[in-house]
């Protein structure tokens, strides 16, 4: 992998695309059967070959469905989403998807993804405008001074905090936010950007990966697989601080490699690029007077609001970003920016993350051509029949792998849960096993491919720093097998427990 170059993210995207449309050709079309809660009228509405059947919201409605869930879930709102009835698998007339459709799939893609998008844009513009008062700027050279000698407990700290947040809400996507204010962090304690990088992209993925209490991924696929979420808590929260603690020691390893000779980063030869991307100016002129000190609790409170909303209050992406418009707005105030030089320099700095808006949104056609060309389903038909009659170990470590192969067509958690647990949790009863190790399965299988896979999050965050792909999978790859190893070998053991 040492002189393996891949182009960059956009192109990286198109040609997965490319792909995924041959697969469309190739791969039979075929659908399930779906069965959704209507609140209004109080009943289900199963969609069957384009044909709505009304049907009694009842436990007996699912029952004779073979669905093994209790009814008030879908009532109170916990399963919110269509879920797949199991053993209802038709195939259908082939639907290949044209050049055409293959050419309107990120525009489609871009049209789907606009709430994360304007997410992004309107971030984008809020760190324009507290950089325009020189405020980051000052607080980044005084944080320096104060992590000097310490600079460890920097990686510690983010690594952690951001777990946290994807353990216990799935904090995945917001995390984009982060990436420009804290590398500048960790540039100022002689690291690279990949430990930035590494800090809270990962720090992300292991939270989510072994996600204990988060409503998008743990409590919809247990409801979804008719258990409920705390069975298999205790090994949720033994496999994160397994995982997490290997990996802020490996970005550890690195970073103090990289601490004592800069020339073994991965990045060496971007190092001033990357430098003057995220310059910090001399801060020794720089009057940190009452004014920047209220801009840096201003936007600082925007996150603490982000996280409060999406953890507590139903919060979803139209009130994230409102949030910060708000709070761009406020700071333009107190910074005392005239209305030009507030919408010019917000302007601005929404244009400079636009390319890493332009990734997610292309990355969410990539889904459209699967979904438009009837394949999900067939592929999730065909995985689910490869399972029969294996036994325990072997069970458990070949539905990881499948759930990682299906999460490059299908990168939502939630989405993954509700579509796949009516028809694989099942199989747990066939083998003997309990079925929230099949919950785990999923939940292990999607993070470990999540790690690398280009139609997640990972092409949107080295985009904002530059760093391009094959340098992150030469830092990644070692972690990734380690990883692998550590998560077949718990849920063969858990199989049998």
């Amino acid at each position: 992998m040492k002189h393996l170059k891949f182009p960059s993210a956009q192109t990286i995207l198109f040609i997965i695309a490319g792909l995924v449309t041959l697969l469309t050709w190739v791969v039979p079309a075929g659908k399930y059967d779906t069965l959704s809660y209507n609140t209004s009228t109080d009943k289900f509405t199963r969609l069957s070959l384009d044909e709505e059947i009304s049907l009694d919201a009842s436990q007996t409605t699912l029952e004779d469905l073979n669905i093994k869930i209790p009814i008030e879930k879908f009532t109170n709102g916990d399963i919110y989403k269509p879920i797949n009835i199991p053993g209802t698998y038709n195939k259908l007339e082939s639907k290949p998807q044209s050049f055409y459709d293959f050419v309107k799939s990120p525009v489609k893609g871009i049209i789907e993804a606009a709430d994360i998008i304007f997410l992004v844009l309107i971030i984008g513009g809020l760190i324009g405008i507290l950089n325009k008062s020189g405020a980051f700027d000052a607080a980044i050279g005084q944080l320096a001074i104060l992590l000097k000698g310490r600079e460890p407990l920097l990686i510690v700290l983010v690594t952690t905090l951001v777990a946290l947040g994807g353990t216990t809400f799935g904090f995945a996507e917001e995390t984009i936010a982060f990436f420009p204010i804290l590398i500048p962090v960790f540039l100022a304690a002689k690291y690279d950007a990949i430990v930035g990088v590494a800090s809270i992209f990962l720090g992300s993925a292991i939270g989510t990966m072994c996600s204990t209490i988060n409503p998008f991924s743990t409590i919809i696929a247990s409801d979804a697989a008719g258990i409920n979420w705390t069975t298999g808590l205790y090994g949720r929260v033994f496999m994160l601080l397994l995982c997490l603690t290997v990996t802020i020691l490996y970005i550890m390893r690195y970073a103090k490699r990289v601490k004592n000779d800069p020339t073994k980063s991965l990045i060496y030869d971007q190092r001033e690029e990357i430098a003057n991307l995220f310059a910090i100016k001399d801060t020794t002129n720089i009057d940190f007077n009452w004014r920047l000190k209220l801009a840096l609790f201003v936007f600082t409170s925007c996150f603490i609001i982000m996280i409060i909303g999406v953890s507590m209050l139903d919060w979803w992406f139209v009130e994230m970003t409102t949030v910060f418009l708000i709070g761009s707005i406020i700071i333009g105030v107190i910074i005392k920016i005239s209305e030009t030089d507030f919408i010019e320099t917000f302007v601005k700095g929404a244009s400079d993350l636009l390319g890493v808006a332009l990734i997610i949104g292309i990355a969410r056609g990539v889904t459209v051509l699967m979904t438009d060309g009837l394949i999900s389903d067939t592929l999730l038909y065909y995985a689910s029949d490869i399972t029969n009659g294996m036994n325990k170990g072997i069970f458990a470590s070949a539905l990881t792998l499948i759930y990682s192969a299906l999460s490059f067509f299908i990168p939502s958690s939630s989405g993954m849960a509700v579509l796949t647990m009516p028809i694989m949790a099942p199989l747990a009863d066939t083998v003997g096993i309990g079925r929230e190790v099949v919950v785990n399965t999923y939940q292990y299988g999607l993070g470990l491919f999540y790690l690398i896979n280009p139609t997640g999050l990972i092409l949107a965050s080295l985009a904002v720093a530059k760093i391009n792909f094959s340098k992150w999978l030469k830092f990644i790859f070692p972690l990734f097998i380690i990883l692998i190893i550590i998560t077949l070998l718990v849920l063969a053991a858990s199989s049998y427990l």
